[in-house]
Protein backbone atom coordinates (compact mmCIF):
# COMPACT_ATOMS: atom_id res chain seq x y z
CA UNK A 1 0.00 0.00 0.00
CA UNK A 2 1.32 3.47 -0.81
CA UNK A 3 2.22 5.51 2.23
CA UNK A 4 -0.35 8.18 3.13
CA UNK A 5 0.39 11.65 4.40
CA UNK A 6 -0.58 10.67 7.97
CA UNK A 7 1.52 7.50 8.11
CA UNK A 8 4.88 7.53 9.84
CA UNK A 9 7.57 7.17 7.16
CA UNK A 10 9.60 4.00 7.21
CA UNK A 11 13.15 4.71 8.31
CA UNK A 12 15.56 3.19 5.84
CA UNK A 13 19.22 3.61 5.05
CA UNK A 14 20.01 5.98 2.18
CA UNK A 15 19.87 6.20 -0.74
CA UNK A 16 16.13 6.80 -0.67
CA UNK A 17 13.54 5.68 -3.24
CA UNK A 18 13.18 9.32 -4.28
CA UNK A 19 16.50 11.12 -4.10
CA UNK A 20 18.50 13.73 -5.94
CA UNK A 21 22.15 14.24 -6.74
CA UNK A 22 22.70 17.47 -4.85
CA UNK A 23 23.13 20.78 -6.66
CA UNK A 24 20.23 23.15 -7.27
CA UNK A 25 19.86 26.23 -9.43
CA UNK A 26 21.18 29.37 -7.74
CA UNK A 27 18.50 32.06 -7.35
CA UNK A 28 19.21 35.31 -9.23
CA UNK A 29 19.80 37.27 -6.02
CA UNK A 30 22.56 34.84 -5.02
CA UNK A 31 24.26 35.11 -8.41
CA UNK A 32 24.13 38.92 -8.13
CA UNK A 33 25.52 38.79 -4.60
CA UNK A 34 28.39 36.57 -5.73
CA UNK A 35 29.26 39.08 -8.47
CA UNK A 36 29.02 41.94 -5.97
CA UNK A 37 31.31 40.14 -3.53
CA UNK A 38 33.88 39.46 -6.26
CA UNK A 39 33.83 43.15 -7.20
CA UNK A 40 34.16 44.28 -3.57
CA UNK A 41 30.70 45.85 -3.42
CA UNK A 42 29.57 43.64 -0.53
CA UNK A 43 31.46 41.83 2.22
CA UNK A 44 31.95 38.12 2.66
CA UNK A 45 29.53 38.20 5.59
CA UNK A 46 26.87 39.85 3.44
CA UNK A 47 27.36 37.19 0.75
CA UNK A 48 27.04 34.45 3.36
CA UNK A 49 23.75 35.92 4.57
CA UNK A 50 22.37 35.72 1.02
CA UNK A 51 23.62 32.12 0.76
CA UNK A 52 21.96 31.30 4.08
CA UNK A 53 18.60 32.56 2.86
CA UNK A 54 18.89 30.61 -0.38
CA UNK A 55 19.69 27.40 1.51
CA UNK A 56 16.82 27.84 3.95
CA UNK A 57 14.42 28.28 1.03
CA UNK A 58 15.90 25.29 -0.84
CA UNK A 59 15.47 23.08 2.23
CA UNK A 60 11.89 24.29 2.64
CA UNK A 61 11.09 23.32 -0.94
CA UNK A 62 12.72 19.89 -0.60
CA UNK A 63 10.74 19.24 2.57
CA UNK A 64 7.45 20.30 0.98
CA UNK A 65 8.04 18.01 -2.00
CA UNK A 66 8.31 15.01 0.32
CA UNK A 67 11.98 14.18 -0.14
CA UNK A 68 13.53 12.21 2.71
CA UNK A 69 16.92 13.91 2.43
CA UNK A 70 17.94 17.47 1.63
CA UNK A 71 21.12 19.10 0.43
CA UNK A 72 22.11 22.75 0.61
CA UNK A 73 21.97 22.82 -3.18
CA UNK A 74 25.72 23.51 -3.18
CA UNK A 75 24.70 27.18 -2.96
CA UNK A 76 28.02 28.20 -1.41
CA UNK A 77 30.09 26.73 -4.25
CA UNK A 78 31.15 27.94 -7.66
CA UNK A 79 32.14 24.42 -8.72
CA UNK A 80 30.90 21.09 -7.40
CA UNK A 81 34.43 19.77 -6.93
CA UNK A 82 37.16 22.40 -7.20
CA UNK A 83 35.92 24.39 -4.19
CA UNK A 84 36.69 21.28 -2.14
CA UNK A 85 39.92 20.19 -3.80
CA UNK A 86 41.60 23.60 -3.45
CA UNK A 87 41.16 23.35 0.34
CA UNK A 88 43.25 20.20 0.67
CA UNK A 89 46.71 20.82 2.09
CA UNK A 90 49.36 20.37 -0.59
CA UNK A 91 47.14 21.56 -3.46
CA UNK A 92 47.86 24.72 -5.43
CA UNK A 93 45.48 26.39 -7.85
CA UNK A 94 47.37 26.70 -11.14
CA UNK A 95 46.38 28.07 -14.53
CA UNK A 96 47.68 25.28 -16.75
CA UNK A 97 46.63 25.97 -20.33
CA UNK A 98 47.87 22.56 -21.45
CA UNK A 99 45.02 20.83 -19.60
CA UNK A 100 41.85 21.63 -21.49
CA UNK A 101 38.30 20.52 -20.77
CA UNK A 102 35.74 20.04 -23.54
CA UNK A 103 31.96 19.89 -23.10
CA UNK A 104 29.31 19.60 -25.74
CA UNK A 105 25.63 18.98 -26.33
CA UNK A 106 23.66 18.26 -29.47
CA UNK A 107 23.90 21.89 -30.56
CA UNK A 108 26.76 23.44 -28.60
CA UNK A 109 30.54 23.06 -28.14
CA UNK A 110 32.54 24.53 -25.27
CA UNK A 111 36.25 24.11 -24.60
CA UNK A 112 38.41 25.99 -22.13
CA UNK A 113 41.35 25.65 -19.76
CA UNK A 114 40.01 26.23 -16.25
CA UNK A 115 42.42 26.56 -13.31
CA UNK A 116 43.59 23.12 -12.26
CA UNK A 117 44.85 21.55 -9.05
CA UNK A 118 48.55 20.77 -8.82
CA UNK A 119 50.04 18.74 -5.98
CA UNK A 120 52.98 20.80 -4.71
CA UNK A 121 53.40 19.39 -1.18
CA UNK A 122 52.34 16.26 0.72
CA UNK A 123 48.56 15.96 0.85
CA UNK A 124 46.99 16.74 4.22
CA UNK A 125 43.67 17.79 5.67
CA UNK A 126 43.88 21.01 7.61
CA UNK A 127 40.41 22.42 8.31
CA UNK A 128 37.31 20.26 7.91
CA UNK A 129 36.27 21.05 4.35
CA UNK A 130 32.63 22.17 4.09
CA UNK A 131 32.33 21.63 7.85
CA UNK A 132 30.61 24.96 8.48
CA UNK A 133 28.40 24.45 5.43
CA UNK A 134 27.28 21.05 6.70
CA UNK A 135 26.62 22.38 10.21
CA UNK A 136 24.31 25.04 8.78
CA UNK A 137 22.46 22.45 6.70
CA UNK A 138 22.22 20.10 9.71
CA UNK A 139 20.61 22.82 11.80
CA UNK A 140 18.33 23.94 8.96
CA UNK A 141 16.76 20.51 8.39
CA UNK A 142 15.66 20.14 12.02
CA UNK A 143 12.03 18.92 12.34
CA UNK A 144 9.36 21.41 11.37
CA UNK A 145 5.73 21.14 12.42
CA UNK A 146 3.27 22.65 9.93
CA UNK A 147 0.98 25.40 11.19
CA UNK A 148 -1.99 24.03 9.29
CA UNK A 149 -3.00 21.70 6.50
CA UNK A 150 -1.84 18.14 6.08
CA UNK A 151 1.18 16.86 8.02
CA UNK A 152 4.43 16.81 6.11
CA UNK A 153 5.54 13.39 4.91
CA UNK A 154 9.08 13.93 6.21
CA UNK A 155 9.07 16.74 8.82
CA UNK A 156 12.65 15.75 9.74
CA UNK A 157 14.97 15.53 6.76
CA UNK A 158 18.29 13.72 6.55
CA UNK A 159 21.01 16.29 5.75
CA UNK A 160 23.01 15.00 2.80
CA UNK A 161 26.46 16.34 1.99
CA UNK A 162 28.13 15.93 -1.40
CA UNK A 163 31.90 16.08 -1.86
CA UNK A 164 34.13 15.15 -4.80
CA UNK A 165 35.58 11.65 -4.72
CA UNK A 166 39.33 11.20 -4.10
CA UNK A 167 39.57 10.25 -7.78
CA UNK A 168 38.83 13.82 -8.78
CA UNK A 169 42.04 15.06 -7.14
CA UNK A 170 43.95 12.97 -9.68
CA UNK A 171 41.86 12.56 -12.82
CA UNK A 172 42.20 15.80 -14.74
CA UNK A 173 45.98 16.28 -14.50
CA UNK A 174 47.21 12.81 -13.57
CA UNK A 175 50.93 12.30 -13.06
CA UNK A 176 51.71 15.59 -14.85
CA UNK A 177 49.99 17.61 -12.09
CA UNK A 178 51.88 15.91 -9.23
CA UNK A 179 55.30 17.30 -8.36
CA UNK A 180 57.82 14.47 -8.71
CA UNK A 181 60.01 15.94 -5.98
CA UNK A 182 57.07 15.53 -3.57
CA UNK A 183 55.92 12.13 -4.82
CA UNK A 184 58.66 10.40 -6.84
CA UNK A 185 56.29 7.49 -7.24
CA UNK A 186 52.55 7.50 -6.70
CA UNK A 187 52.19 4.89 -3.94
CA UNK A 188 52.66 7.47 -1.19
CA UNK A 189 50.40 9.92 -3.04
CA UNK A 190 47.55 7.42 -2.99
CA UNK A 191 48.15 6.65 0.69
CA UNK A 192 48.18 10.33 1.67
CA UNK A 193 45.09 11.02 -0.43
CA UNK A 194 43.14 8.20 1.22
CA UNK A 195 44.33 9.28 4.67
CA UNK A 196 43.20 12.87 4.13
CA UNK A 197 39.78 11.70 2.95
CA UNK A 198 39.43 9.26 5.84
CA UNK A 199 40.05 12.11 8.26
CA UNK A 200 37.51 14.30 6.42
CA UNK A 201 34.90 11.54 6.67
CA UNK A 202 35.61 11.11 10.39
CA UNK A 203 35.26 14.83 11.09
CA UNK A 204 32.05 15.14 9.08
CA UNK A 205 30.61 12.18 11.00
CA UNK A 206 31.47 13.91 14.27
CA UNK A 207 29.49 16.92 13.03
CA UNK A 208 26.45 14.69 12.55
CA UNK A 209 26.73 13.69 8.91
CA UNK A 210 25.01 10.35 8.29
CA UNK A 211 24.52 10.63 4.53
CA UNK A 212 27.62 11.41 2.49
CA UNK A 213 28.02 11.27 -1.28
CA UNK A 214 31.27 10.96 -3.22
CA UNK A 215 30.75 12.54 -6.65
CA UNK A 216 33.01 10.77 -9.15
CA UNK A 217 32.75 11.60 -12.83
CA UNK A 218 35.97 9.69 -13.60
CA UNK A 219 34.32 6.30 -13.07
CA UNK A 220 31.83 7.18 -15.80
CA UNK A 221 34.25 9.07 -18.04
CA UNK A 222 36.59 6.10 -18.52
CA UNK A 223 33.81 4.17 -20.23
CA UNK A 224 34.43 6.53 -23.17
CA UNK A 225 37.38 5.48 -25.39
CA UNK A 226 38.24 9.14 -25.95
CA UNK A 227 38.61 9.64 -22.22
CA UNK A 228 40.78 6.54 -21.89
CA UNK A 229 43.03 8.07 -24.55
CA UNK A 230 43.25 11.19 -22.35
CA UNK A 231 44.25 9.03 -19.38
CA UNK A 232 47.05 7.47 -21.42
CA UNK A 233 48.19 10.88 -22.68
CA UNK A 234 48.78 12.20 -19.14
CA UNK A 235 50.68 9.12 -18.00
CA UNK A 236 47.91 6.95 -16.58
CA UNK A 237 46.87 3.35 -17.13
CA UNK A 238 43.62 3.56 -19.06
CA UNK A 239 42.78 -0.12 -18.63
CA UNK A 240 43.13 -0.19 -14.85
CA UNK A 241 42.93 3.37 -13.52
CA UNK A 242 39.34 2.87 -12.35
CA UNK A 243 40.49 -0.07 -10.25
CA UNK A 244 43.05 2.13 -8.52
CA UNK A 245 40.38 4.74 -7.86
CA UNK A 246 38.07 2.13 -6.36
CA UNK A 247 40.86 0.88 -4.08
CA UNK A 248 41.63 4.41 -2.85
CA UNK A 249 37.95 5.15 -2.12
CA UNK A 250 37.69 1.88 -0.20
CA UNK A 251 40.77 2.79 1.81
CA UNK A 252 39.28 6.19 2.63
CA UNK A 253 36.10 4.47 3.84
CA UNK A 254 37.78 1.58 5.66
CA UNK A 255 36.83 3.02 9.08
CA UNK A 256 33.37 4.17 8.00
CA UNK A 257 30.97 4.06 10.98
CA UNK A 258 28.14 1.55 10.63
CA UNK A 259 25.45 4.23 10.67
CA UNK A 260 27.07 6.41 8.00
CA UNK A 261 25.57 5.79 4.56
CA UNK A 262 27.87 6.61 1.65
CA UNK A 263 26.87 6.72 -2.00
CA UNK A 264 28.67 7.68 -5.17
CA UNK A 265 27.36 9.62 -8.16
CA UNK A 266 28.85 8.88 -11.57
CA UNK A 267 27.91 11.01 -14.54
CA UNK A 268 29.61 11.97 -17.79
CA UNK A 269 29.92 15.68 -17.10
CA UNK A 270 27.42 18.42 -16.34
CA UNK A 271 28.16 22.01 -17.26
CA UNK A 272 25.42 24.37 -18.45
CA UNK A 273 23.45 21.42 -19.90
CA UNK A 274 26.50 19.99 -21.69
CA UNK A 275 28.47 16.80 -21.09
CA UNK A 276 32.04 15.61 -21.62
CA UNK A 277 31.84 11.84 -22.18
CA UNK A 278 29.57 9.18 -23.63
CA UNK A 279 29.08 5.43 -23.41
CA UNK A 280 27.52 2.85 -21.12
CA UNK A 281 28.94 1.65 -17.78
CA UNK A 282 30.05 -1.70 -19.16
CA UNK A 283 33.83 -1.03 -19.04
CA UNK A 284 33.83 -0.39 -15.27
CA UNK A 285 30.68 -2.24 -14.18
CA UNK A 286 32.04 -5.50 -12.82
CA UNK A 287 34.79 -3.88 -10.72
CA UNK A 288 32.61 -0.92 -9.77
CA UNK A 289 29.52 -2.70 -8.52
CA UNK A 290 31.30 -5.63 -6.92
CA UNK A 291 34.32 -3.90 -5.39
CA UNK A 292 33.37 -0.34 -4.43
CA UNK A 293 32.30 -0.38 -0.78
CA UNK A 294 29.43 2.09 -0.84
CA UNK A 295 25.72 1.72 -0.07
CA UNK A 296 24.40 2.99 -3.36
CA UNK A 297 25.28 4.12 -6.86
CA UNK A 298 23.75 7.16 -8.56
CA UNK A 299 23.99 6.44 -12.31
CA UNK A 300 22.71 8.52 -15.21
CA UNK A 301 20.45 6.89 -17.78
CA UNK A 302 18.56 9.83 -19.21
CA UNK A 303 19.32 9.34 -22.90
CA UNK A 304 21.06 7.18 -25.50
CA UNK A 305 24.56 8.47 -24.69
CA UNK A 306 24.32 6.70 -21.31
CA UNK A 307 24.05 3.20 -22.77
CA UNK A 308 21.73 0.41 -21.63
CA UNK A 309 20.88 -1.16 -18.29
CA UNK A 310 22.84 -4.37 -18.94
CA UNK A 311 25.69 -3.39 -16.54
CA UNK A 312 23.19 -3.70 -13.67
CA UNK A 313 23.61 -7.48 -13.87
CA UNK A 314 26.80 -7.06 -11.85
CA UNK A 315 25.15 -5.35 -8.86
CA UNK A 316 25.23 -7.66 -5.81
CA UNK A 317 22.37 -8.09 -3.38
CA UNK A 318 22.31 -5.50 -0.64
CA UNK A 319 23.35 -2.59 -2.87
CA UNK A 320 21.02 0.05 -4.27
CA UNK A 321 21.21 1.78 -7.62
CA UNK A 322 19.59 5.17 -8.07
CA UNK A 323 18.37 5.40 -11.65
CA UNK A 324 19.01 8.89 -13.01
CA UNK A 325 16.13 8.84 -15.48
CA UNK A 326 14.87 12.42 -15.11
CA UNK A 327 17.21 14.68 -17.05
CA UNK A 328 18.53 17.80 -15.37
CA UNK A 329 19.83 19.12 -18.68
CA UNK A 330 16.52 20.41 -20.05
CA UNK A 331 13.21 21.59 -18.71
CA UNK A 332 10.98 19.18 -20.63
CA UNK A 333 9.11 17.10 -18.06
CA UNK A 334 9.14 13.33 -18.45
CA UNK A 335 5.90 11.39 -17.99
CA UNK A 336 5.32 8.94 -15.16
CA UNK A 337 4.50 6.23 -17.66
CA UNK A 338 7.86 6.75 -19.37
CA UNK A 339 9.72 6.54 -16.06
CA UNK A 340 7.85 3.42 -15.00
CA UNK A 341 8.65 1.72 -18.30
CA UNK A 342 12.33 2.57 -17.83
CA UNK A 343 12.29 1.20 -14.29
CA UNK A 344 10.74 -2.01 -15.62
CA UNK A 345 13.50 -2.22 -18.24
CA UNK A 346 16.17 -1.85 -15.55
CA UNK A 347 14.45 -4.51 -13.44
CA UNK A 348 15.22 -7.09 -16.13
CA UNK A 349 18.82 -7.03 -14.85
CA UNK A 350 18.41 -6.31 -11.12
CA UNK A 351 15.76 -6.83 -8.46
CA UNK A 352 13.38 -3.84 -8.56
CA UNK A 353 13.64 -3.63 -4.78
CA UNK A 354 17.28 -2.54 -5.21
CA UNK A 355 16.31 0.44 -7.37
CA UNK A 356 15.61 4.08 -6.58
CA UNK A 357 14.86 7.13 -8.73
CA UNK A 358 16.49 10.53 -9.14
CA UNK A 359 17.39 13.18 -11.67
CA UNK A 360 20.33 12.15 -13.84
CA UNK A 361 22.65 14.78 -12.36
CA UNK A 362 22.61 17.97 -10.36
CA UNK A 363 20.86 21.04 -11.71
CA UNK A 364 23.81 23.37 -11.19
CA UNK A 365 27.19 21.65 -11.02
CA UNK A 366 28.69 25.08 -11.63
CA UNK A 367 27.26 28.37 -10.46
CA UNK A 368 25.83 29.12 -13.92
CA UNK A 369 23.37 26.21 -13.79
CA UNK A 370 21.68 24.17 -16.50
CA UNK A 371 19.26 25.42 -19.13
CA UNK A 372 15.97 25.19 -17.27
CA UNK A 373 13.99 27.34 -14.87
CA UNK A 374 13.61 26.95 -11.12
CA UNK A 375 9.95 26.04 -11.69
CA UNK A 376 10.99 23.24 -14.04
CA UNK A 377 13.62 22.04 -11.56
CA UNK A 378 11.09 21.70 -8.73
CA UNK A 379 8.58 20.07 -11.08
CA UNK A 380 11.16 17.41 -11.93
CA UNK A 381 11.90 16.72 -8.26
CA UNK A 382 8.17 16.50 -7.55
CA UNK A 383 7.87 14.00 -10.40
CA UNK A 384 10.63 11.88 -8.86
CA UNK A 385 8.83 11.79 -5.50
CA UNK A 386 5.40 11.03 -6.96
CA UNK A 387 6.70 8.32 -9.28
CA UNK A 388 8.72 6.64 -6.52
CA UNK A 389 5.66 6.57 -4.24
CA UNK A 390 3.59 4.95 -6.96
CA UNK A 391 6.25 2.35 -7.86
CA UNK A 392 7.56 1.40 -4.40
CA UNK A 393 4.89 2.71 -2.02
CA UNK A 394 7.36 4.53 0.23
CA UNK A 395 10.45 6.66 0.06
Amino acid sequence: MPETATDQPTVIRPPFRADHVGSLLRPPELLRAREDAAAGRITGSELRAVEDRAIVEAVRRQRELGLAAATDGEMRRESWHMDFIYQLGGIARVQDDTIRVAFHSKDRQFEWAPPSAHVVAPLTLEDTIFGDAFAFLRDTVAPVLPEGGRPLLHPALVPKLTIPSPSMVHYRGGRSAIDKSVYPDLDQFWTDLATAYAEEVRRLYDLGCRYLQFDDTSLAYVNDPAQRAHVAAIGGDPEHQHERYIAVINEALASQPADLAVTTHMCRGNNQSMWAAEGGYEFVAEALFNSLNVDGFFCEWDDERSGGFEPLRFVPKGKRVVLGLVTSKSGELESKDFLKRRIDEAARFIDADQLCLSPQCGFSSTKEGNDLTAHQQWAKLALVVETAQEVWGSL
